[in-house]
């Protein structure tokens, strides 16, 4: 019998067939060596394993239920919508599952900070928490645009001890935002980790917040069978990067369930008006890794934009680009306009105010569910919607 995908993939240099590997200079080429024996190491360790487990399990609060949403099913009159629930983990997102594992690593080898980018701040908030727990400095790079926007997540980074540094340079969002941690964590290499915030970067990250995430997945496929008898029809999540995706999808790679990314569309399909990089981009390398990207006609990264601060990144994680090529997953896009709406109609529909990354996904089952009755459909709720609260109220209005 065949090895299981997930111990297939990546290859030892990081690959996913042609995409992923680790294309940084020979300094930082040492740092990522080193933080992939120390990962192969502890991965292993029966007592890291252990550590993990309880703080998920009494820190995080995991698991976190699957929830029928039995509202919006009525209401949308087709297949049954279930929501994975990591809003209900502990920070509000998914985030923390993969951001404990690297302060784990990080005080296993005997680093004293964190450096972190993050977008929406959901990340950041995580790696602020991580590093409040085992004592850790920590310091986040966001861009002016989203400091502004998600404002509750900059005063609870600010609240958890982390020093947040505003990114000035060029759109002033993610991408901004990972050049400049990746520039801080250059200048202090022997007591720093970059805390990677995704499925994306150089060799071993891309696999390793994977395994850290591979916990969504897992826990989703034994609920479901548990609730229901059978797995779902249909597993979905919204893709920046794509950490939460990979996460749930990978407790289903191995069964015949579609598995469904949804990018961001956000004004159109014109360059510069949205960030759905499997959609419209070809293959390049980016911050050290090589995937699908949107690029300008000088083979640079292009301008990108998404109503979620989460998913407005040029490219994406690497094996997200080889499991779409290979006809794994399928990808679809989804407007501003209809992730708002989702916001909206899952707010008052069921009492869950998402964050506008998840309404992503929730629009996507929204739009489907009609024509597809007796099927059932898994939504990844990757994270709750308080840090967008404030710039809904603004942009929007209540819904009504």
């Amino acid at each position: 019998m065949d090895k299981p995908y997930l111990k297939q993939f990546p290859d030892e240099n990081g690959f996913f067939g042609k995409f992923g590997g680790s294309f940084v200079p020979e300094n930082i080429k040492k740092a990522m060596d080193e933080i992939n024996v120390a990962y192969d190491l502890i991965a292993q360790n029966s007592d890291f394993i252990a550590e993990l487990r309880k703080i998920r399990k009494h820190f995080q609060g995991r698991p976190t239920p699957i929830y029928f949403a039995h509202n919006l099913t009525k209401k949308y009159g087709g297949a049954g919508i279930y929501l994975k629930r990591e809003d209900l983990n502990h920070t509000g997102a998914h985030k923390l599952n993969h951001c404990m594992g690297e302060a784990l690593l990080a005080k296993f080898m005997g680093k004293k900070k964190l450096i972190a980018e993050t977008g929406a701040g959901q990340h950041g908030v995580a790696i602020a928490t991580a590093a409040a727990y085992f004592g850790l400095e920590c310091e986040v790079h966001m861009g002016e645009v989203d400091i502004a926007k998600e404002h509750p997540n900059v005063v609870r980074m600010k609240i958890l001890g982390a020093k947040v540094v505003p990114v000035t340079k060029g759109a002033k969002t993610l991408k901004e935002a990972v050049d400049s941690a990746f520039e801080a964590y250059l200048n202090d290499l022997d007591n720093s980790i970059y805390a990677i915030g995704s499925v994306v970067g150089p060799h071993p990250f891309p696999k390793m917040v994977r395994d850290f995430q591979a916990i969504v997945g897992v826990e989703s496929r034994e609920q479901f069978l548990e609730m229901t008898g059978e797995l779902p029809d249909i597993v979905t999540a919204c893709v920046g990067g794509g950490s939460n995706a990979m996460g749930i999808f990978s407790g289903f790679i191995d069964d015949s369930v579609e598995l469904v990314g949804v990018e961001p569309l956000g004004r159109g399909s014109k360059l510069g008006e949205h960030a759905a990089s499997l959609s419209y981009g070809s293959e390049g390398i980016m911050h050290g890794f090589n995937s699908i990207m949107l690029k300008d006609k000088g083979e640079n990264p292009a301008p990108v934009y998404s109503v979620a601060s989460g998913l407005d990144y040029p490219s994406v994680g690497p094996e997200h680009a080889y499991l779409h090529s290979i006809g794994r997953t399928k990808v679809a896009t989804i407007s501003d306009e209809e992730a708002i709406a989702a916001f909206f109609e899952l707010s008052k529909g069921e009492g869950i105010i998402p964050a506008i990354e998840s309404s992503h996904a929730v629009a996507y089952a929204l739009k489907i569910a009609p024509e597809l009755k007796g099927k059932k459909i898994l939504v990844n709720l990757s994270g709750r919607g308080d840090k967008d609260i404030d710039f809904i109220v603004e942009k929007f209005g209540y819904g009504e």
